[in-house]
């Protein structure tokens, strides 16, 4: 289960995309609004707005999406009951919204459409909303044994248009090298290779780096619209991460290649001094080897005269 979070001003655009006939759209929940036409939905969505005129972006727009390998179970009531259980742990509640089921893609997957104003007139918060709804989704996918589908890694690259096509280049090419990388100098190199440019936004000017920008096929792109792993402090943060575990196997290395050298330097000095001593004690020789060698030396003699 992965969420996708929009905020906009008016409700027309947003209603009207969900309950698109061409989608296959089905209604399959609702709250506070007249649903006899998409014109009343509009109008009710407005009207309470009215009863907090100074909040400019009053649109809450989400789409849940879902695994194909969990189509045959998610019926629409099932779908409708978790997009609830979502909108109740991010806060959204006590306002009005619709949920829309779309069937134009493979994938299942709903449209929310909620008030920003509440039945009271406050202001649901969207403080964190990104960070809260990815916990929350991984949440549900395991309450509920849904499978997990990883984003990115589902997208049908022949199906992108641009600049999602570029987009898309620029995200697998940025996660296979910084995986590999210890530094900006040779991040930047291997992209190059790749067509991708990159530029760094200053704070003032000053020359602290503020945020990052890549380019490709004359389209550009903000690091974390590509991703939001890819910003610069995250790169950054990932790039010493590498250098840091590269240093600890390269210490880790010759901690163990000394350790060997000093293991065998001694097994060395321990067979030499072995060796010596069967041949002497305290500095003689032993008296039944001395008497041995003597007498061995007298036959030797004999034999010489005869």
């Amino acid at each position: 289960m992965i969420a996708k979070i929009m905020k906009g001003l008016g409700f027309k655009g947003v209603i009207n995309y969900i309950l698109d006939p061409k989608k296959g759209t089905e209604l399959i929940d609702c709250s506070g609004v007249r649903i006899d036409s998409i014109n009343h939905i509009v109008q009710s969505f407005i009207d309470q707005t009215e009863l907090n005129p100074r909040v400019g972006k009053v649109v809450g727009h989400i789409s849940l999406s879902f695994s194909v390998q969990n189509s045959s179970k998610l019926s629409n009531e099932w779908m409708a009951q978790i997009a609830r259980e979502y909108m109740e742990k991010m806060g959204i509640k006590d306002t009005q919204y619709i949920i829309g089921r779309h069937f134009d893609k493979e994938h299942p997957h709903v449209h929310i459409a909620f008030n920003r104003i509440d039945n009271n007139g406050k202001t649901i918060s969207d403080r964190n909303d990104r960070f809260r709804s990815e916990k929350i989704c991984k949440e549900l996918t395991t309450k509920y044994g849904l499978y997990f589908a990883d984003g990115k890694e589902k997208v049908k690259e022949y199906r992108l248009k641009e600049p999602d096509k570029t987009k898309y280049e620029i995200y697998q090419a940025l996660k296979a090298e910084i995986a590999r990388c210890r530094d900006w100098t040779t991040l930047l190199s291997h992209l190059e290779k790749q067509d991708i440019g990159v530029r760094f936004k200053y704070k003032g000017n000053s020359q602290e780096v503020q945020g990052i920008i890549f380019e490709k096929n004359s389209y550009h792109f903000n690091g974390s619209k590509v991703d939001r792993g890819f910003s610069y402090s995250k790169i950054d943060f990932a790039l010493q991460q590498n250098n840091k575990e590269h240093e600890q196997q390269t210490q880790g290395m010759i901690n163990l290649i000394s350790n060997v050298a000093s293991v065998t330097s001694e097994i060395t000095n321990n067979l030499i001094e072995g060796g010596l001593d069967l041949f002497q004690t305290h500095g003689t020789v032993p008296a039944e080897v001395y008497n041995t060698l003597d007498k061995k030396k007298k036959k030797k003699k004999r034999k010489i005269h005869l």
